[in-house]
């Protein structure tokens, strides 16, 4: 048998087959959901206070949670810094079945975090995620320095018909 005739069999054969064996390959696993933590109740305090102001749509409450210089740092959004300017981007934007639940968190004397998700309703799963950095004076409660959060899902494309 002559040796090129064989390599080009071998070759067509590879062809032949491969689309088909890479079909069966695994797909990639759904990443499993991150367990919940459970906070120390002053901990625990800042994310109930913060569900509570948003399903009523309090803004002047959520800005209230903050320190005085601090800052939301929403996904498509540029950075909000202080009280009164956190109030202003809550107004009308906040409300409803907010759930929060802790991932992780360490707190020392005046500084510390939250990782945590965010879903709404009582529908399984977590529709995002955050970061709260936390700060306080001795003896007082927490405030929320920097609130950072984004959704899990990408946004959607927008279409031609969605701009102004």
């Amino acid at each position: 048998m002559n040796h090129p005739f064989l390599a080009v069999a071998v070759l067509c054969l590879m062809s032949a087959t491969g689309p088909s064996l890479a079909q069966d390959a695994p797909k990639p696993a759904t990443p499993a959901e991150v367990p919940s933590v459970t906070l120390p109740p002053e901990l625990d305090r800042v994310l109930r206070d913060y569900e509570r102001a948003w399903r009523v749509g309090d803004a002047a409450a959520l800005a209230a949670l903050f320190a005085e210089d601090g800052f939301i740092l929403q996904s498509n959004r540029p950075p909000v810094r202080g009280r009164k300017a956190i109030q202003a981007a809550y107004e009308g934007g906040s409300g409803g079945p907010l759930r929060l639940r802790a991932l992780a968190f360490h707190a020392e004397a005046t500084t510390g975090y939250i990782v945590g998700a965010y879903g709404y309703g009582d529908g399984p799963g977590d529709t995002g995620k955050f970061t709260l950095t936390l700060r306080r004076t001795p003896g007082q409660p927490w405030l929320i320095f920097s609130d950072m959060d984004n959704q899990n899902a990408p946004p959607k494309p927008r279409r031609a018909s969605d701009t102004p």
